[in-house]
């Protein structure tokens, strides 16, 4: 084999089709666009991303004005120093409630690790980050 000898496959490569080269074609006259419209006008085939034919686009009829997850709102943090100016030995959402540190509409409870515990205190239905069940769980207390 040398390398001026070398060719594609048969069929491999196909002819581009002339299009409108006369009628004896199949694809003369109109060059297989049809009658007029917008497909068949010379660069106006083509539109920008988005557009609906002149109807109001959908990145247009939403409204803009951000967004509140509600998830977000029923999720509130506490912090590690917060909980050990609590004087409860049982931590749960309703202490939090009566402390005053979490709103009525708090579901998920999630204690962060900030600050310093010193106290032995459990926590029940309450999460809590690795770092702040680390500093309870050293300082004596368990999570639940």
């Amino acid at each position: 084999m040398r390398l001026n000898t070398i060719k594609p496959a048969d069929g491999a490569r196909r002819e581009r089709v002339r299009v409108g080269r006369g009628i004896g074609s199949g694809l003369g006259k109109t060059a297989g666009r049809g009658h007029k419209g917008q497909h068949a006008r010379t660069g106006k085939g083509k539109v920008k991303p988005g557009f609906e034919g002149g109807q109001m686009p959908l990145q247009r009829r939403l409204p803009k004005v951000g967004f509140r997850s509600k998830r977000a709102s029923a999720s509130q943090e506490v912090f590690l120093y917060q909980i050990a100016a609590l004087k409860a030995d049982t931590i749960d959402t309703a202490a939090l409630r009566a402390a005053g540190l979490i709103d009525d509409k708090a579901r998920r409870v999630k204690v962060v690790k900030k600050g310093e515990i010193a106290r032995a205190v459990r926590l029940s239905g309450v999460l809590a980050t690795a770092g702040a069940k680390a500093a309870i769980e050293a300082a004596g207390g368990s999570v639940e």
